[in-house]
């Protein structure tokens, strides 16, 4: 299983999702709205301008230091 993690410029992470197959969380990551850079919606517009600079990366539960996916 794989969890969901937003991190930030500023160095701060947190998960926002957990027990998804590796083809949800890297089907998560590819949406274009999981990034400061590449969102348009309103929430995530707001994200940004509250937080700065995010984006959505996954790792393996099982094995936090491992596989790992960022955009």
């Amino acid at each position: 299983m794989y969890s969901i993690i937003r991190m930030w410029q500023n160095g701060a992470r947190r998960v926002i999702q957990t027990g998804l197959t590796l083809e949800q969380a890297e089907a998560h990551c590819r949406d274009p709205q999981t990034s400061s850079r590449t969102c348009t919606d309103k929430a995530g517009r707001q994200r940004t301008r509250r937080t700065g600079a995010w984006f959505d990366g996954f790792t393996d539960e099982k094995n936090p230091k491992g596989r790992r996916a960022f955009r």
